[in-house]
């Protein structure tokens, strides 16, 4: 009997042992000549991630959250081991007509009746989306500026600096296998690398926002991916894909899309809430603008949340307090909003974090590592039992495994924010970020910091 996608990948996941990246380099040069043709066809059935080297297959990922979101996939999920066979031995043309087919099944699979995910309430256009907030009736006015404000912009972007590099060279494996092989982490593993490929969708917002202010669009931040980005991975190279054939958004983000409800969204809402300081309901606007363009649904929502957290910490203090405040703007009736509500039980109710996270990681077993929920999960059980401290939150984030760069990103930027990055995090980095975008290469963290600073008075 054939596995479900879920159970092969959580197999896959669970057996892979991390590449001690104290011993082993890694490097972002396949972005100058990134796949295309049968070489990205192999890559996406045989992929190492670049920061950490783990092991990945997009094709079982996809077929995975394509069943997580109701869909019968059983016809895929038995193609998946002969695929992975195909590559491993070379047979291409036997691997581009069963790829091929896969894609074929995804899009006619029909709607499993009854299925959890389809009970939920997903609203898409920005108006639905806040009518279902509960704190669509506070109608609060735009907080006027506060100097404080600079300063906190510049730790918070310290802090994603410091988290998404210290994420950067163990995501990809479970926690138990992260101990398996560093033991507890809390600190740098490696001199910090702050390339990936999360901050860049955060640098190409500030570049239209900086033209079009308030008023930014998500038709224009699709012009600009096309224009800027070499390559997307998973929901942002399918938003990339559609984009090209003149799929707008938001249908970008939902043609052909079974990553729509990954963390791709969820890990660049940072910005939205920086240029929003203390104004979560004008971050989480920004958010669906920004998360259209390559999600839909609880990804959308995932990126509103992490927004408005974001924006939340300028003028909140305790990250409990954070975490329950920004639950008030995701759509009520949403399966997001469910799986926050439980985060959140469990982590009141749990006597300490490793008994939060055994829970968690029972609950999310089915969900792929790069999913939103997961990894929503992990944020939750940092920010909640970390109480503001960096380095605890970090050591909590690397315990539970999964995308922990892109956890690391979004925790030390609401950390950062709340009270300047200790400095044992901060000074390594240098004050630069390195990126993969043409005219982005080096950048000083300080500059894009008072750049954050200007746009976000307008």
């Amino acid at each position: 009997m054939t596995k479900s996608a879920w159970q092969q990948e959580k197999d896959f996941r669970d057996s892979a042992v991390p590449v001690d990246r104290r011993k082993a380099a890694a490097s972002w040069e396949h972005v100058a000549d990134f796949p295309h043709g049968d070489g990205l066809l192999r890559w996406h059935w045989n992929v190492r991630v670049p920061g950490s080297l783990a092991p990945d297959i997009f094709f079982m990922g996809m077929v995975q959250d394509w069943a997580n979101q109701g869909y019968d996939v059983r016809e895929a999920e038995a193609l998946l081991p002969e695929g992975i066979q195909f590559e491993r031995e070379g047979r291409i043309e036997e691997l581009r007509v069963l790829s091929a087919r896969i894609m074929q099944i995804l899009k006619e699979a029909p709607k499993i009746p009854g299925h959890p995910y389809h009970q939920y309430e997903h609203p898409a256009s920005w108006e639905e989306v806040r009518a279902a907030m509960p704190a669509a009736a506070d109608n609060l006015p735009r907080p006027a500026w506060k100097d404080r404000y600079n300063e906190q912009i510049y730790q918070g972007w310290l802090g994603q600096m410091a988290g998404g590099s210290f994420g950067t060279a163990i995501e990809g494996y479970t926690g138990e296998r992260i101990h398996q092989v560093y033991g507890e982490v809390r600190g740098y593993l490696i001199p910090p690398e702050t390339t990936n490929d999360d901050v860049v969708y955060e640098l190409l917002l500030m570049d239209v926002f900086e033209r079009l202010g308030r008023k930014i669009t998500s038709a224009a931040l699709a012009d600009e991916w096309v224009k800027k980005l070499p390559y997307g991975v998973s929901a942002e190279g399918t938003a990339l894909r559609n984009i090209n054939l003149g799929i707008y958004p938001p249908e970008s983000g939902t043609f052909l899309n079974p990553y729509c409800d990954w963390i791709g969204a969820q890990m660049r809402g940072m910005i939205c809430g920086m240029l929003s300081p203390a104004d979560p309901m004008e971050a989480a606007r920004l958010a669906h603008v920004d998360g259209v363009v390559s999600h839909a649904r609880n990804g959308v929502y995932g990126e509103i949340y992490a927004a408005v957290i974001t924006s939340l910490a300028f003028g909140m203090e305790d990250p409990r307090e954070i975490i329950l405040e920004g639950a008030r703007y995701v759509p009520a009736g949403s399966e997001y909003a469910a799986q926050l509500a439980f985060c959140i039980e469990t982590v009141k109710t749990a006597i300490d974090p490793q008994t939060a996270w055994k829970i968690l990681e029972k609950h999310f077993e089915r969900y792929n590592w790069i999913h939103a929920y997961p990894n929503l999960a992990a944020d939750v059980l940092a920010l909640w039992y970390g109480q503001g401290d960096f380095t605890e939150s970090m050591a909590l984030l690397a315990s539970a495994g999964l995308d922990v760069d892109c956890n690391g990103g979004l925790v030390g930027n609401v950390l950062g924010i709340l009270k300047p990055v200790p400095s044992v995090w901060a000074d390594p980095l240098g004050d630069l970020l390195e990126t993969y975008i043409a005219g982005k290469e080096k950048l000083s963290i300080r500059a894009l910091a008072e750049k954050t600073v200007v746009l976000a008075q307008k």
